[in-house]
C-alpha cells in the first residue's frame, strides 16, 4: 500500500499532461502510485500516459469509454486507489520540487489528520509564479491537529480539489463521491473540511496551476448552481452542520458574481439568464445572519432585487473606477517625473559642493560591498567630506551615523547627483539620465573578479544578455575616471568589456577588508545575529544567477544535502531558487550584508559567482559545484574554467558533493593547497588596506603605498602614534 495515491483526469491537456507526471514522478518521496484516468476522446493523452507509464511501473493508466467529465474520472481513480492518502492534480497543474516529501513530514507531525490543505500557485503566461491570496490562512501556528470550528477561516481558502490531500478510508467512510459537472468539485471540497473530525495545514506552496490560454468555457459554468443546491442539501440534511450555513451562503454568493463579473466567462446571450439563476439561488438559500461588509450588502441587495443592469452598471463603474485612478496616477508620476527633471537642470547649473561625495550601490542588498568600504574610510581618512548613501528600493541594513540618506527618485536624489564633487558606484548600473558636470570624478568598483562575460562580451550572448543596451553602456563607461580592480585578471576582463580611457586602480577589493580586520567577536556576532549555534557548521551555498532561465533553476537538493552533513550543519542560502521547508536551511537572499554572511560561514559552496574570490581572503574551504558546466559556458560564455583553477575540492554532481563533505575533502591539505594558490592568482593586493590606497589616491592625490599589515583588534599592541604612521607613509614603496 503507497503512501499518496495521485490522481489525474486527462481531457484535453497533452500540452500539459507530460510535465504534470513529470513533476509527480521526479519527487525524492516515491512511495506513491499515479493514476491517469483517461475518457474515450482522442486528444493523445491517453497515448502521452502510456508512454510515461511504459517506463515507470507507478503509473496506471485507465481508460473510460466515453468523455464522462472530470468527477466520473476522479471517481474511477478512487476506485483504484490504494494509498493511504489521496491528492488529485487536474493536467495544467504541477507539483512543486520536494512538495510530497513536505506533505509527508506534515501528515506525520500532525497526527495522519482526515485533510492537509497546503499553498498553490497561479503561473501567468509573462511573468513568476504568484502565491495565492489565501496562502495567508495556511498558518501553522497554533496546535495541530484541528477541526473547522478552531479554524474557520478555512472556508476562504478556494475550494480546489488540488491543493489538499485527503485520507482516503475518510473519503469512503463519509461517502464523498465528485458529481458530473465542471464544478462538480464543490460538493466535496466543502462537504469534507464540515465532515472531517481533524485537518492541519502546510503553510507551502505544493502546487502550481497554470490554465491554459485557449480554454473556452462556454456554457459549462452553468452547473455550478446544481452543484451549490447539493452542497445545500448535504448541510441541510444533518443538523450538526446548521451552523456552517450562513458562511457556506457568503461562499456562494461570492463565487456566483464573481463568475458573472469576470470578463469572458460567460456567453453574452446566456448573461442575463446566469443573473436570473443567481438571484434565484440566493433567494432559494438565503441565510439570516450572513456577514458581509458594505461593498457586499450591496452586491447582495441587487442581486436580491433581480436588479440585472444595475449590478452590470457597478461592476463597470468599478471596472472604471479602477482604470481613471490607474490614468490619474500615471499622469500624477509624469508630471512627477516633469519637475524632478526641472529640478535636475537647475540644479546643474549651480556650482559643486567639492566636499561633497555620493555612494551607491544598487547591486548590492543594502549598505555594503565596496562602495560601502570606500564610504567608510572617505569618512575616517578625509577631513571635512560629507558623504551621502543612495538606498535603493528593496535595500535593508543600517547606514552609519552621520552618513545622509537619499532615496532615488526624490528631488534630494537629484540634487547630491548634480552638486556632489564625487561619484562612488559600481559598474552595475548608472542611473538613468546622468549627467557629468565638469570637475566631478567618477569612481567605480567592480562586484568581484569577473568568471562569466559581461559587458561587450555579451553582444555574442543572446541568451544571456537580457536587455543590455551596448550603447548606453559605452557612454556611461566614457564618464568613468577610475574603476578599482582585484587583479591583473580582472584588469584584462575590464579593459576588454568596457572599453573607455578611465584609468584602472588595481588596488584589490576593498570590500574584502573587513575580511582582513574583523575580530573573533565580529564573527561570533555575525554568527549569532544568524542564529548559528555554537559548534555547529555554517555552509554559505551562493550559485551565480543564470541569466538565461526563467525562473531560477534548483540546482541542489538543499534538504537532501543539510540531512547527508548531519544534525550540526546548518546551510545559508544566498539567491538559490525553490528552497526546502526545512529548519536547517535558511535564506538569506534578503540580509543586507554579503559581508556578514561570510563572516559567519565556515565554508563557501558556490559555481560560478565571483564571491568566491573575495571569500578566498577569509582562507576558508570553498567547494565548487560544477553540475551544469557546460550549459553556463555555452549560455553565458566564460574568461576562466573553475575546474582548471578552483579554490578547493571541485564536485560534478550533488553526491560527489555530499561525498566532499562526509569524507573532510572540503577542508583537507589538498583543499588548503588549491586555496593557496587560488589566493595567490586572485587575491594579491588584498591585505586589509584596500580602500584606504584607493582613497588616498582619489580624494588626497597621494601615491599609493605598501601600509604596515592588517592585526584584528584584539591582538594589537597599542595603536602608534601619528609621527610613525606618517614616517610609513612616507618611506613606504609604491604598491605593486
Amino acid at each position: 500500500m503507497p503512501r499518496f495515491s495521485v490522481i489525474v483526469p486527462a481531457y484535453h491537456v497533452r500540452s500539459s499532461l507530460h510535465a504534470c507526471l513529470e513533476s509527480v514522478l521526479s519527487q525524492p518521496f516515491d512511495d506513491l502510485e499515479v493514476i491517469v484516468v483517461c475518457d474515450g476522446v482522442a486528444d493523445g493523452c491517453a497515448e502521452i500516459a502510456d508512454e510515461v507509464a511504459a517506463r515507470d511501473r507507478r503509473v496506471a493508466v485507465l481508460r473510460l469509454p466515453a468523455d464522462r467529465g472530470p468527477g466520473r474520472a476522479r471517481n474511477a481513480g478512487l476506485d483504484r486507489a490504494a494509498g493511504d492518502y489521496v491528492l488529485f492534480l487536474d493536467g495544467d497543474t504541477a507539483l512543486t520540487p520536494d512538495a510530497l516529501q513536505a506533505v509527508a513530514d506534515r501528515l506525520k507531525e500532525t497526527g495522519s489528520p482526515d485533510v492537509l490543505l497546503y499553498g498553490h500557485a497561479h503561473v501567468p503566461w509573462t511573468g513568476e509564479p504568484r502565491p495565492d491570496a489565501s496562502r495567508r490562512h495556511l498558518a501553522q501556528d497554533g496546535p495541530a491537529p484541528f477541526t473547522l470550528a478552531d479554524r474557520p477561516e478555512l472556508l476562504r481558502v478556494p475550494p480546489v480539489v488540488w491543493n489538499r490531500a485527503y485520507r482516503r478510508e475518510f473519503l469512503e467512510r463519509r461517502g464523498l463521491r465528485f458529481p458530473s459537472g465542471h464544478h462538480g468539485h464543490l460538493p466535496v471540497t466543502y462537504p469534507a473540511l464540515l465532515a472531517a473530525g481533524s485537518l492541519a495545514t502546510l503553510d507551502r506552496v505544493c502546487v502550481r496551476h497554470r490554465p491554459p490560454r485557449s480554454r473556452v468555457h462556454g456554457d459549462r459554468d452553468f452547473d455550478v448552481f446544481a452543484q451549490y443546491d447539493r452542497l445545500f442539501a448535504y448541510v441541510d440534511g444533518r443538523c450538526a452542520l446548521a451552523r456552517w450555513r450562513a458562511p457556506l451562503f457568503g461562499r456562494m454568493v461570492e463565487d456566483l458574481t464573481a463568475l458573472f463579473s469576470a470578463p469572458g466567462r460567460l456567453p453574452a446571450a446566456r448573461r442575463a439568464e446566469f443573473f436570473r439563476l443567481l438571484r434565484a439561488h440566493h433567494r432559494r438559500h438565503l441565510t439570516p445572519g450572513a456577514a458581509a461588509g458594505a461593498p457586499g450588502r450591496l452586491v447582495r441587495g441587487l442581486v436580491r432585487l433581480g436588479a440585472h443592469r444595475p449590478f452590470r452598471a457597478l461592476a463597470a463603474a468599478r471596472a472604471a473606477r479602477g482604470r481613471a485612478a490607474r490614468r490619474v496616477r500615471g499622469a500624477l508620476r509624469g508630471l512627477r517625473g516633469a519637475l524632478l527633471r526641472a529640478h535636475y537642470r537647475i540644479q546643474l547649473r549651480l556650482p559643486l559642493r567639492a566636499g561633497h561625495a555620493v555612494f551607491a550601490a544598487p547591486g548590492s542588498p543594502g549598505y555594503g560591498g565596496c562602495p560601502a568600504a570606500l564610504e567608510e574610510r572617505v569618512r575616517e581618512l578625509v577631513p571635512g567630506m560629507r558623504t551621502a548613501w543612495v538606498r535603493g528600493r528593496g535595500q535593508g541594513g543600517t547606514v552609519p551615523a552621520g552618513v545622509r540618506v537619499v532615496r532615488p527618485g526624490t528631488a534630494a536624489y537629484w540634487t547630491v547627483l548634480a552638486r556632489s564633487a564625487y561619484h562612488v558606484g559600481d559598474t552595475a548600473g548608472e542611473a538613468e539620465g546622468l549627467v557629468k558636470r565638469r570637475g566631478q570624478v567618477f569612481l567605480r568598483t567592480r562586484h568581484g573578479t569577473p568568471i562569466g562575460h559581461e559587458g561587450l562580451d555579451l553582444q555574442w550572448r543572446p541568451a544571456a544578455r537580457g536587455a543590455v543596451d551596448f550603447a548606453a553602456l559605452l557612454r556611461a563607461a566614457d564618464t568613468w575616471d577610475h574603476v578599482v580592480t582585484a587583479n591583473r585578471h580582472a584588469t584584462l576582463v575590464q579593459e576588454r568589456a568596457f572599453p573607455a580611457a578611465y584609468g584602472v586602480l588595481e588596488y584589490g577589493s576593498p570590500r574584502t577588508d573587513v575580511y582582513v580586520r574583523a575580530t573573533a567577536g565580529d564573527v561570533a556576532a555575525a554568527r549569532a545575529a544568524l542564529g548559528v549555534a555554537e559548534g555547529h557548521t555554517a555552509v554559505l551555498y551562493a550559485p551565480a544567477r543564470r541569466d538565461y532561465v526563467t525562473p531560477q533553476p534548483r540546482l541542489l537538493d538543499l534538504e537532501r544535502v543539510v540531512l547527508s552533513l548531519g544534525p550540526r550543519c546548518v546551510v545559508l542560502a544566498l539567491g538559490a531558487a525553490d528552497l526546502p521547508d526545512h529548519p536547517r536551511v535558511v535564506d538569506v537572499s534578503a540580509h543586507p550584508s554579503v559581508e556578514e554572511l561570510c563572516l559567519a560561514s565556515d565554508a563557501l559552496v558556490t559555481d560560478y559567482a565571483p564571491l568566491m574570490c573575495d571569500f578566498a581572503v577569509l582562507d576558508r574551504p570553498v567547494v565548487v559545484h560544477t553540475g551544469d558546466w557546460e550549459a553556463y559556458a555555452a549560455a553565458r560564455g566564460t574568461y576562466l574554467d573553475v575546474r582548471a583553477c578552483p579554490p578547493g575540492a571541485v564536485a560534478r554532481s550533488e553526491d560527489e558533493l555530499i561525498d566532499i563533505f562526509t569524507t573532510g575533502h572540503w577542508r583537507g591539505s589538498r583543499s588548503a593547497q588549491l586555496r593557496a594558490a587560488f589566493r595567490d592568482r586572485f587575491c594579491p593586493y588584498d591585505d586589509g588596506h584596500v580602500a584606504e590606497r584607493v582613497v588616498r589616491h582619489v580624494f588626497l592625490g597621494q601615491d599609493p603605498v605598501t601600509l604596515p599589515p592588517v592585526v584584528p583588534r584584539e591582538e594589537r599592541s597599542p595603536a602608534p602614534s601619528a609621527a610613525v604612521v606618517r614616517d610609513v607613509l612616507a618611506g613606504g614603496s609604491r604598491h605593486p
